[in-house]
């Protein structure tokens, strides 16, 4: 289907082609990436100009769950006597615990505990409940979105994130944006978020992929919210140190508007790293103006 929209769009082949995606989207962008430079490799028609990819608090190997507890203790969620106790007691390995190991078990459960008042996503954030796909539980029938949103003192009811989600139901079943996308008519029932999608889970670990298409020359931007506790940025940090590249340009801030918007380093096989301050899982979400300006830096070979 990729390849099949460049076949219809043959405009576009010559323009330089970025893959990217946030969370989960870090198992799947590389794999992408990868089966692009395979077929470029072999001259498949059409050539597509891949330069590179980039990836948001991208979810890569099993294990990296393992790096929430330090990510607790630096952001001051944990005291240092449970942070030590853990370190004592489970060694680094916070997830698979030998079930004779009681002394483990109980300190991950306190952490659990501690934590369970925590929005994953954001820490600083209120911890709500999850968006339902059915927006008429939400609403009521007779009720249109935009009413129900803006009505005088709704303020409280938008204190979490997710229910500015809302919007896309109204945005996307609207025939003015389908017409605008050209989506022809009848081939897309009502909009659905998050849709249940059947699939089979065959790769565990994108480090591989990552370090196949850097050693290739392919340009990487990998970026990580730094308030989010879903993949954090120790866990990412992590698995690129460990593909042992040289560092270019070493740790400094990166700014906008002359303010810190995160911090960043560059290492050999033009791997960039960058944090951004205050975001959250989803970092353009949460820091759009930052977010573009780190993309168009990065985009333009600018430092960032």
């Amino acid at each position: 289907m990729f390849l099949q929209w460049f076949v219809d769009h043959p405009a576009f082949l010559k323009n330089p082609l970025y893959i990217g995606g946030d969370s989960y989207s870090g198992m799947v962008v590389p794999i992408i990436s990868q089966i692009i430079a395979s077929k470029n490799e072999m001259e498949i028609k059409p050539f597509i100009n891949l330069k590179g990819y980039l990836l948001g608090n991208p979810s890569t190997f099993e294990g990296e769950n393992n790096y929430e507890i330090p990510y607790a203790h630096g952001m001051g969620l944990i005291s240092d006597e449970l942070y030590e106790s853990l370190n004592t007691n489970c060694k680094g390995e916070y997830l698979n615990i030998n079930p004779s190991n009681s002394l483990c078990l109980q300190d991950v459960q306190t952490f659990k505990e501690l934590l369970k008042g925590i929005n994953k996503p954001h820490i600083l954030e209120p911890k709500c409940k999850r968006f339902s796909p059915r927006p008429h539980q939400l609403f009521g029938e007779r009720r249109s979105l935009d009413e129900k949103l803006h009505e005088p003192n709704n303020l409280p009811g938008l204190k979490c994130r997710n229910n500015w989600y809302k919007h896309s139901y109204h945005w996307a079943d609207d025939d003015q944006v389908r017409d605008a996308l050209n989506i022809r008519k009848g081939t897309i029932g009502k909009w659905e978020r998050c849709a249940t999608l059947q699939f089979q889970k065959m790769v565990t670990n994108s480090i591989p992929y990552h370090e196949n298409l850097s050693s290739k020359g392919y340009r990487s931007l990998i970026y990580s919210g730094d308030h989010d506790k879903v993949v954090t940025f120790r866990s990412t940090q992590a698995w690129i140190k460990s593909l042992n590249y040289s560092i270019v340009d070493d740790w400094r801030a990166w700014t906008v508007d002359n303010q810190v918007a995160g911090y960043t380093r560059s290492y050999s096989n033009q791997i960039t790293f960058a944090t951004v301050k205050g975001a959250g899982h989803t970092a353009p979400e949460y820091k759009p103006r930052e977010c573009l300006a780190m993309l168009t830096r990065w985009m333009s070979y600018q430092p960032l």
